[in-house]
C-alpha cells in the first residue's frame, strides 16, 4: 500500500562583549533607512505591543521591495569582501560533484530511483524494466525550467502501474500543480491540476483523490494570505478539474488540514484530518455500500494516527495513543465499534515508522537517534533484527504483498548514502548502490555524546570531525538543532559539511527537546508553555562545547531553520554571549503575528497563539522579535529567507532584521540575505544551494578568525 515516493537567560548591555566581534577590515555599509509607524500598537489581553515595521508584511508592495533590495546589497558588499568567499564556493562545487543515486522502488515490471549526475540543478527520475534493464529518463525537472527552479515534488503511481501522477512547485512555494504520465510510453496526458498545497495524488478506482484551497481572492497575495478550507477531491482521469467530484468539506472548520485515500482493493475510503501538525482523526467509509456516509475510526485532536495499510476489512495502525513512543494496531473496519489491537506494542524505543512489503511487517525504531530495524510477522510475532552498517539513519523496505525482497537506504554523517537488497524469506542484505564520492570520508570520525540541560534533562548531541582533532578550545563549531514538531534530527551525510571538517572544524548536531527522538512525552516537553526547554537545552549544548573545550565564544556559530529559526532567534536574544555567528534561516521570528499567514494557524497546536490569553505571557516572553534589547551588543548575524517562501513568509525575517539593525550596540554586522526564486528550501536548485553555503561558510569562518583557506 506504501506507494507515495517523495522527490526531506541574561541579556547583556552595550558595555558587555558578544561572543566575538568584528574588528577586521572588512567594514559594513550603512543599513537602508527603515521606516517605522509609531501608530501601529496592537493591545494584548492589556498588553500594548507596538509592530513599527508592520508594512514589511505586505510582500507586493514596491516599498517593500526596494527595501529588500537595499539589504541585499549591503550583504552582498560585505560577503564580497571576505576574500576566500570564491574558494569557498570553488571548494563545494568540488565537494558536491559526484553522482547522487537514491534508492530504487518498483512499480510493476519497472524500477525507478532517483539519480543527480552531481551537478545537476534537480535530481532526475530514472526507470528502467527489471533489475537488470537499461536505465532511461522517465521525469527531468531540469527541463522544465532554465534556472531549475522548477522542482519535483512527489510521485504516485495508479494501482494498475499504468500511470504515474506528479506534482511541480515552482520557485520554492508550496503551492504545486498536478500532472498525469502513462508509464511505459511517457505519454504525458491533458490532465493539470491546480491551487493544490499539502497534498499529492492519491489513486483510487479510474483517478485519484486530492486535497486543495480555493484560489487566492483578487488582491490577495498567493504567498502570504491565509489558506483556509482546504477540500479532498476526485479528479476522474481525462477530464477537466473543474468537473472533479468534492468528496469531503468541512464548512465549519476553515482552519482544517484533510487529505483522502483509498485502499488498494477500492473497498474503503479514508479521510484523515488535523488542526495542526500534530493530533488527527480519521473517518471512513465503505465504497462499496451505495450512499454510505463516513464513519469516525479515531476521534480527533488528542492523539496521532498513520494508517499503515488495509488488508481486506483490516486496517494496520501506527499511533501513540495510550503509548507515547508509538505501537502498531489492528483495526476490524466492519465491527460495529472499531477497537484497537496490539500487533507491535510500545516499547523503550520510539516507534518512528512502519511499512509492508511481501506478508511482512517493518518497523523502524530510533534508539539515542540512530535507526534500529526489525521484521515481524502480521501477527506480531517478532521475525529478527535487520543488521545495519552501523550507528545511522535507514529507511525504505516498502512493497507490495506479492514482493520477495524489498530495497532500504543507510546514511550517516561520514557514511554518504547507500542502497541494499533485503530479502524478506531468510533477512539477507546485498550492497546495492554504494556512493562513490571525490574525498575521503575515512578521514573523519562521529562522537556521541550526552549533556545535563537546565534542569538536569540528559540531552544527546552528535559531534562530527576530523580524526586528530585537540580539545583546546580553538575548534570553528557549527551547532545546528530544530527542536519542534515532533520532528527526529538523525545522522546524515552532507557534502557542504565536509568543507567545514576539512578546515578543522566540527559540525554539531544537538537532539534537544520538542523533536520526536524520544517519543511524544519529548516532543511535549518542548511544546506550548514548555517551550523554553528547547532554547534551555540548545543553550546548554552551547555551553558544553565550551566548557569541554571543543570550542570557545569566539568560534562558536548557531544555525537553524525554519522552527530552528525559532530556535536561533530565541537563542540569539537570550544569550548573544556565546556566539561568533548566528544564521536563523527562514525562522518563525514574530510569535504574536505568525498564526496570521499561509498556514501558520497549524502550528498553533505546537506553539499556541497570542489571541489567547493563557499562551499570551510565554509566547511574548521568547518571541525573537519581542526581546530584542536596544544598546546590546549581538554577535555577527545573517538572517535568511526567500522571496517565495509561502510557509513561513519573510515577513518574520524581514521585521526581525530591521529591529536588531536599529538596536545593535556593537559593530557587529546585522546582514539580512533574501534569495530570489527560493521557498522554504523544498526543491532549492544545487547552484543557489552552492552559492548559500559558500556564504554561510564564509560569514562564520570570517567571524570566527580564520584568515586563511
Amino acid at each position: 500500500m506504501n506507494r507515495y515516493y517523495l522527490a526531506g537567560a541574561a541579556l547583556f548591555v552595550a558595555a558587555l562583549t558578544a561572543g566575538c566581534q568584528s574588528t577586521m577590515a572588512i567594514k559594513t555599509k550603512p543599513y537602508p533607512e527603515t521606516r517605522k509607524d509609531t501608530t501601529v500598537v496592537d493591545d494584548y489581553h492589556g498588553t500594548r505591543v507596538a509592530d513599527p515595521y508592520r508594512w514589511l508584511e505586505d510582500d507586493r508592495s514596491t516599498e517593500t521591495a526596494a527595501w529588500v533590495a537595499a539589504q541585499n546589497a549591503v550583504t552582498q558588499d560585505y560577503l564580497a569582501q571576505i576574500p576566500y568567499r570564491e574558494q569557498i564556493k570553488q571548494r563545494l562545487t568540488e565537494l558536491y560533484d559526484y553522482p547522487k543515486e537514491g534508492t530504487p522502488f518498483r512499480v510493476g515490471e519497472y524500477y525507478f530511483f532517483y539519480k543527480n549526475d552531481g551537478l545537476q540543478n534537480q535530481s532526475v527520475l530514472y526507470y528502467q524494466k527489471g533489475l537488470d534493464g537499461t536505465p532511461e529518463v522517465f521525469l527531468d525537472p531540469n527541463t522544465l525550467s532554465k534556472d531549475g527552479t522548477v522542482a519535483l515534488n512527489t510521485v504516485t503511481f495508479s494501482k494498475d502501474d499504468r500511470y504515474a501522477a506528479y506534482s511541480v512547485s515552482r520557485s520554492g512555494s508550496d503551492w504545486v500543480d498536478i500532472y498525469v504520465m502513462e508509464v511505459a510510453t511517457r505519454k504525458q496526458l491533458a490532465d493539470k491540476i491546480e491551487w493544490v498545497k499539502f497534498s499529492g495524488a492519491s489513486w483510487g478506482d479510474g483517478g485519484f483523490y486530492y486535497s486543495r484551497y480555493d484560489a487566492p481572492a483578487e488582491g490577495a497575495s498567493a504567498y502570504s494570505a491565509k489558506n483556509e478550507f482546504q477540500k479532498v477531491y476526485f479528479h476522474k482521469l481525462g477530464t477537466s478539474q473543474a468537473e472533479d467530484r468534492l468528496i469531503y468539506e468541512d464548512k465549519t472548520h476553515p482552519l482544517r488540514y484533510f487529505s483522502g485515500f483509498v485502499s488498494d482493493d477500492f473497498r474503503w475510503l479514508f479521510i484523515v484530518g488535523s488542526e495542526g501538525t500534530s493530533g488527527n482523526e480519521i473517518l471512513y467509509k465503505n465504497l462499496t455500500v451505495p450512499n454510505a456516509s463516513f464513519k469516525t475510526l479515531f476521534k480527533g485532536f488528542a492523539n496521532d494516527y498513520s494508517i499503515v495499510d488495509c488488508i481486506g476489512n483490516t486496517a494496520y495502525v501506527l499511533t501513540n495513543a495510550e503509548a507515547p513512543n508509538f505501537r502498531l494496531v489492528s483495526v476490524d473496519l466492519n465491527a460495529a465499534v472499531p477497537v484497537a489491537t496490539d500487533v507491535i506494542p510500545e516499547s523503550e524505543n520510539l516507534l518512528e515508522w512502519a511499512t509492508t512489503a511481501g506478508g511482512a511487517i517493518f518497523a523502524g525504531y530510533l534508539k539515542d537517534a540512530s535507526s534500529r530495524v526489525y521484521q515481524y510477522g502480521f501477527d506480531g510475532a517478532l521475525v529478527r533484527e535487520i543488521a545495519l552498517p552501523g550507528i545511522g539513519t535507514a529507511g525504505g523496505f516498502s512493497g507490495e504483498a506479492e514482493d520477495t525482497e524489498v530495497f532500504y537506504g543507510f546514511s550517516s554523517f561520514n557514511v554518504p548514502p547507500t542502497s541494499y537488497r533485503y530479502t524478506i524469506a531468510d533477512g539477507t542484505s546485498t550492497l546495492y548502490h554504494e556512493t562513490k564520492v571525490n574525498f575521503d570520508v575515512s578521514a573523519f570520525t562521529v562522537e556521541q555524546v550526552f549533556y545535563p540541560s537546565k534542569d538536569g534533562t540528559r540531552v544527546p548531541m552528535f559531534l562530527v570531525y576530523k580524526k586528530g582533532l585537540k580539545r583546546d578550545g580553538s575548534n570553528p563549531v557549527y551547532l545546528y538543532a530544530y527542536g519542534g514538531f515532533n520532528i527526529s534530527r538523525t545522522p546524515g551525510f552532507s557534502a557542504s559539511n565536509i568543507l567545514l571538517l576539512e578546515q578543522g572544524g566540527i559540525y554539531a548536531l544537538a537532539n534537544i527537546r520538542g523533536g520526536g527522538e524520544y517519543g511524544e512525552a519529548w516532543h511535549r516537553a518542548g511544546m506550548l508553555e514548555k517551550k523554553q526547554n528547547v532554547f534551555d537545552d540548545f543553550i546548554a549544548a552551547a555551553e558544553y562545547l565550551i566548557a569541554e573545550k571543543y570550542t570557545s565564544p569566539q568560534k562558536l556559530a548557531i544555525a537553524g531553520g525554519s522552527n530552528g529559526g525559532l530556535l536561533i532567534g530565541a537563542c540569539l536574544t537570550q544569550r548573544p554571549d556565546l556566539y561568533c555567528a548566528t544564521f536563523p534561516m527562514v525562522g518563525v521570528l514574530d510569535m504574536l503575528r505568525y498564526h496570521r499567514f499561509t498556514i501558520g494557524w497549524g502550528w498553533v497546536v505546537e506553539y499556541g497563539s497570542a489571541d489567547n490569553a493563557a499562551d499570551f505571557p510565554y509566547l511574548y516572553k521568547y518571541s525573537p522579535l519581542h526581546n530584542i534589547k536596544r544598546g546590546t551588543c549581538y554577535p555577527p548575524t545573517m538572517i535568511m529567507t526567500a522571496d517565495h517562501d509561502d510557509r513561513v513568509v519573510p515577513a518574520h525575517s524581514f521585521k526581525f532584521g530591521a529591529t536588531l539593525q536599529a538596536a545593535q550596540g556593537c559593530e557587529n554586522p546585522i546582514l539580512l540575505r533574501v534569495e530570489s526564486d527560493a521557498g522554504h528550501g523544498a526543491g532549492k536548485p544545487i547552484s543557489k544551494s552552492i552559492q548559500e553555503q559558500a556564504d554561510i561558510w564564509s560569514f562564520f569562518l570570517w567571524n570566527a578568525g580564520v584568515r586563511n583557506f
